[in-house]
């Protein structure tokens, strides 16, 4: 079955080069204009790969990325963003939405191509190793973006045995951790990253949540709530002027099977087994 790559650029004599090195690289180039016709073109060709503009005249290649990444039908195509926009700010906006890679123009030759193969490698890691497989994310430290991020995540849930209830406490148990990783360990330095991982193994799903911080003792952190005194810790958070809660990491801990901290205690590691039938 030949590779087929779906170009989406308005620009057509951009849309065109792009199909030329396609062939180079033997891609069987499938060219649109816009993000309206995206949807169709996927569904007609099933392509192995797409090259996305950002700037076309109806959708923005980052709704159209979003778009793909949330549907469990489409998200593993592998989606590399070619653009002229190549600040910081765009590039964090293209992660957030799951795409694969990010070229700003002018690129050479040989970077598309690399950019390419990668993409392929990735999607063909996934195909074969099935319930084995691994996804990471980098995520700026913002409430939205983390947001962003556990959607995706249950979009991949979809295609597990997890059901809607256990999906549900993932999706709570990362937004607690991912919460505490950006107020505690980033103090809410929205530049810094914050990397989630994503594995699917046969009996279980594991997610990682890896601040930038410089960590902490999980064992000594008056300020939040305990198994032996689940509010004692209130009155401290009181004293020191700390808002309300202090909750995340008992509530996460119930709400997985296994719950571990690296020796630094900036990673948080948790485990959701499938239930056996």
């Amino acid at each position: 079955m030949p590779r087929t790559v779906l170009i989406v650029d308005d620009e057509r004599d951009t849309n065109d080069i792009l199909a030329h090195l396609a062939r180079a690289r033997d891609f069987e180039p499938i060219q649109i204009f816009t993000g309206a016709q995206v949807a169709a073109a996927v569904r007609e060709h099933s392509p192995s790969l797409i090259l996305l503009d950002l700037m076309l005249p109806d959708i923005d290649g980052f709704e159209v990325c979003d778009r793909l990444k949330r549907d469990r039908e489409t998200n593993l195509i592998p989606i590399i963003m070619v653009t002229a926009l190549h600040d910081a700010k765009h590039r964090a906006a293209g992660v957030r939405v799951g795409a694969n890679d990010y070229l700003a123009k002018p690129f050479s030759p040989e970077q598309l191509f690399v950019a390419m193969e990668k993409a392929m490698a990735w999607r063909h890691e996934h195909e074969t190793r099935g319930t084995a497989g691994e996804i990471r994310f980098d995520v700026r430290s913002e409430a939205s973006y983390l947001q962003q991020a556990n959607d995706m995540l249950a979009d991949f849930y979809a295609h597990t045995p997890l059901t809607e209830r256990q999906i549900k406490d993932l999706r709570q148990a990362v937004m607690e951790m991912g919460g505490n990783a950006i107020e505690w360990g980033h103090r809410k330095n929205a530049e810094l990253v914050l990397q989630i991982t994503y594995r699917i193994d046969p009996d279980s799903i594991t997610l990682i949540i890896k601040d930038q911080g410089p960590g902490f003792n999980p064992l000594e952190i008056p300020h939040a709530a305990s198994e032996e005194d689940p509010i004692g810790h209130l009155d401290i958070r009181n004293d020191l002027g700390i808002r309300e809660g202090g909750f995340g990491i008992m509530l996460a801990k119930g709400l997985v099977d296994e719950f571990r901290y690296n020796d630094l205690g900036n990673e948080v590691t948790l485990i959701k087994r499938f239930e056996k039938k």
